[in-house]
């Protein structure tokens, strides 16, 4: 903690040794409280919004938000990292942090921070004024004193935690690895308030002013699906993904960097959008990113409120007569919008009333689980089978595409080698068509396919099919080398 810009980010990065938080020289930058696991010592590391910021970029209400995101991170610590800035004596509002830590009695460690080379221009008797204790210089941006900083950190640990050898077992049973939910969309969507929701707490600052996250947050909670299992989840709250042509400012293209990055890392990708705005240019590209990673997605439809809303007072939407019917309607136009989503499931949501939330969780739940399914190679031929006699495949120069055999090789994305006559013979929209087939046969709506394509071998460019080319030369070649082998063997 800290105040604004006196490089909290930087530090929590190198510690941690990621670049999670976004470093910027503009103030305010870091808003929600960003948590990642750390080595050496091992703990959980929190970065906070900085304290006190007057900054006319940020508005009053988002401050607030973010000093009390800042108060639950300081109630939620075991020890208090206090970061100032040793370019400078202590301000004001230092020694005001200093005060309010004092007063929480929490074990604190005062860091004073951008001591790049040396300490003597630094006068320490300063910063023993602000009554936490000896001061540790340290540098975030060139790493110096880190290893004291992390003795420093693991000592204060160790104190506040020991464990004696009978406390925990001695084969403890490994915990179940928890499931990566990933909130994606563009700004603006609810997608702070839908994981406020699912956290069951205000974890994440929410304001109608569009780009209020800037940093991917991750959190976990349990939640116990239709079937009856507990599941471990964990949700990253990533911020609006805009179009690049449209980046404003160096922090928003590093937060479209850090969205992009969390949907690689993701287990299932829930992709938010507007109940009243229908599927917009900037919701296909967000989407397009989820397929091009080949991520499983759930489309979540938030804001339904507002719909159940205009037709409980009568007022309804004009062209349906009825939430029933504009329920049907956008899911049509979403399906023919997202056409490159097969079978991905719809689930219609609202963050503030909680209304079909825990349909969005079974549904991604569900998709985890069929990710590990294995096909049966007869029945995938089978499949394929069906499907290119129903709808036989167009010509290319000539020549259709033809299947000889095919082979699930891989899940996570699903990975299907099939042997054919020509790779190049198989177009985009008879891809598409096959998927979608074999996602609607084996129940893999919303899992990502892949095809692995093997096509025959070709003769040497410019040779022409002589008799020494033909199946049968090739095969009474092959024959006569194997006996040639055979007499030098019995020879020696």
């Amino acid at each position: 903690v800290g105040r604004p810009n006196v490089g909290k980010s930087r530090l929590f990065n190198r510690l941690v040794r990621r670049r999670l938080s976004i470093v910027h020289d503009q103030p305010g930058v870091t808003r929600d409280v960003i948590s990642a696991e750390m080595r050496d010592p091992d703990a959980t590391l929190l970065d906070t919004g900085g304290l006190g910021l007057s900054d006319a970029r940020t508005p009053a209400a988002i401050t607030r938000a973010s000093e009390r995101q800042v108060e639950f991170a300081i109630a939620a610590a075991d020890l208090v990292l206090f970061v100032l800035d040793g370019l400078q004596p202590p301000t004001a509002l230092d020694v005001r942090i200093a005060a309010k830590l004092r007063q929480t009695r929490k074990p604190t460690l005062l860091l004073v921070n951008k001591a790049d080379f040396s300490d003597d221009a630094i006068d320490a008797s300063e910063f023993h004024a602000l009554g936490l204790g000896d001061p540790l210089f340290v540098s975030a941006e060139h790493g110096r004193n880190e290893t004291p900083l992390r003795e420093a950190i693991a000592r204060k640990l160790d104190a506040l935690r020991p464990v004696s050898p009978g406390d925990a077992p001695d084969n403890p049973p490994p915990a179940a690895k928890p499931v990566t939910l990933c909130l994606v969309g563009r700004p603006n969507v609810g997608k702070s308030s839908l994981g406020n929701r699912l956290l069951k707490s205000d974890r994440l600052i929410v304001s109608d002013i569009p780009g209020t996250t800037r940093d991917a947050t991750a959190h976990a909670f349990a939640f116990k699906t239709r079937d009856g299992r507990k599941t471990a989840f964990r949700l990253i709250d990533t911020a609006g993904i805009k179009a690049a042509v449209k980046l404003a400012s160096p922090v928003e293209y590093f937060s479209r960097l850090r969205s992009l990055e969390n949907i690689r890392e993701t287990d299932v990708v829930l992709l938010v959008l507007d109940a009243l705005d229908g599927v917009t240019t900037q919701d296909k590209a967000v989407a397009g990113e989820a397929v091009r990673e080949r991520k499983p997605i759930v489309i979540v439809v938030n804001k339904w409120d507002l719909v159940l809303a205009k037709f409980a007072r009568g007022g309804g939407i004009p062209g349906c007569g009825s939430e029933r019917e504009y329920r049907e309607r956008y899911e049509a136009a979403l399906r023919r919008q997202l056409f490159f989503t097969p079978g991905a499931p719809v689930v219609f949501v609202s963050a503030l009333s909680g209304h079909e939330v825990s349909r969005m969780l079974n549904a991604a739940a569900k998709l985890h689980r069929t990710l590990d399914a294995k096909i049966p190679t007869g029945r995938l031929n089978a499949a394929i089978a069906r499907l290119t006699e129903r709808n036989p495949p167009p010509a290319v120069s000539g020549r259709r595409f033809r299947a000889y055999y095919a082979t699930q090789t891989g899940t996570r994305p699903f990975r299907v080698k099939i042997f054919c006559n020509n790779a190049a013979k198989l177009t985009e929209q008879y891809r598409r068509y096959l998927e979608a087939g074999l996602v609607a046969e084996f129940d893999l709506a919303g899992c990502p396919f892949y095809f692995d394509l093997i096509g025959k071998p070709k003769h040497a460019a410019g040779a022409p099919y002589t008799s020494g080319n033909t199946l049968a030369a090739r095969r009474a070649a092959r024959g006569k080398a194997a006996e040639e082998d055979y007499t030098e063997i019995t020879e020696d």
